[in-house]
């Protein structure tokens, strides 16, 4: 599966689409309270099945409703279904139970088979209306979902799924194995020896950040400035945002075209980002590895986790020594078997190199 994404052209016929979103945002909300009624009653979970064929017999009265098409009024049942599974599943882990959204911050809707045409072109029917789109690569493989999404702009985005079987790319093989270490300062630490400092973009822009906060929370609720102050914050963040995708896209490609194999460590992200709050998010490591995998499936490239209990810091790598303790703050420290002096962040990556080759 491949996901692509286009920018739909500005024009006034967009708030039909907008309409839809909403009226998908009004839909959501009712399967949810129609769910907590459900369980109040019968203490039981609704069905999937039957929520669905009950909401298709309210849209057949309800003419707000009928702007959003059948396919993504089921696709919306679907989500919700999803949802309370990984409630059911991960409660004990903290994870909540689907709840209410505001209509206004209700962002998409998903067709499947039906509902949408491409005209050729940068053109697509969606209903009775045609769309334009910023076509920045041609749509190649078998069409499986289209998602119209708004953004916090407002701006309006076409994402479509594609099944592309022929689209795995073959690349020279370099027989190399590398093992990487996670760290705040240096993003990643190779076990080559080479060092990745991290950007820490959010750190770059965050006065700019805190002076459209600050502007907007003074502007009167509800006021046409508040809410042209609103956009201003909204594109200091997604400048962020994207400033720090382009650079993990740039840094995956140029890893897989060095390594065959990259191993690295399973981190406790969470219990991380409590320990060190915003120096966490603004690394997002979850989300470079999520992009890294993409990237190494894509030209046939190998990734390797290793337990996060494997001890690679209080390892030596020269002649395996574990130390009983090894505290955070300090960044080298000597072997008591070989004498030999490791750096923390090096030792690490050669250790996780190992152990990666040795279980891959």
């Amino acid at each position: 599966m491949k996901t692509l994404k286009f920018k739909l052209y500005e024009h006034k016929r967009n708030r039909h689409l907008k309409r839809m979103i909403n009226a998908a945002g009004v839909i959501y909300n009712h399967c949810i309270a129609l769910h907590k009624r459900y369980y109040r009653m019968w203490g039981k979970h609704l069905n999937c099945t039957k929520l669905q064929s009950h909401i298709a017999k309210l849209r057949k009265r309800n003419s707000f409703w009928q702007s959003v098409g059948s396919q993504a009024v089921q696709d919306i049942c679907q989500r919700i279904e999803k949802a309370y599974q990984l409630f059911f599943k991960h409660n004990k882990k903290g994870v909540r139970p689907p709840g209410f959204k505001k209509v206004r911050k209700y962002k998409s809707f998903t067709l499947k088979q039906a509902g949408y045409k491409f005209l050729g072109g940068n053109r697509v029917k969606i209903g009775n209306r045609v769309y334009q789109f910023w076509q920045s690569r041609e749509i190649e493989g078998k069409i499986k979902t289209l998602t119209i999404k708004r953004t916090p702009l407002g701006e309006l985005l076409m994402v479509v799924v594609v099944d592309n079987e022929s689209e795995l790319e073959i690349k020279s093989t370099t027989s190399k194995i590398a093992g990487f270490d996670f760290g705040l300062k240096t993003f990643l630490t190779c076990s080559d020896g080479t060092l990745i400092d991290s950007p820490q973009f959010l750190k770059q822009s965050l006065n700019a950040i805190k002076k459209a906060s600050r502007i907007h929370s003074k502007k009167v609720t509800g006021s046409t400035n508040r809410e042209r102050a609103r956009k201003n914050l909204v594109r200091k963040h997604e400048d962020v945002c994207n400033r720090r995708r382009d650079w993990f896209w740039k840094l995956a490609h140029k890893l897989t075209d060095k390594f065959d194999v990259l191993c690295f460590e399973t981190l406790n992200l969470k219990g991380m980002q409590r320990l060190w709050g915003r120096k966490i998010s603004d690394v997002a490591f979850g989300e470079f590895m999520q992009i890294l995998e993409w990237v190494a499936k894509k030209k046939n490239k190998q990734v390797v986790y290793i337990n996060q209990w494997y001890p690679s810091s209080k390892t030596c790598s020269c002649c395996g020594h574990i130390l009983a303790s090894l505290d955070l703050s300090i960044r080298q420290w000597r072997c008591p078997s070989c004498q030999s002096i490791n750096g923390r962040d090096e030792n690490a990556a050669r250790n996780i190199q190992r152990f990666g080759f040795a279980h891959r």
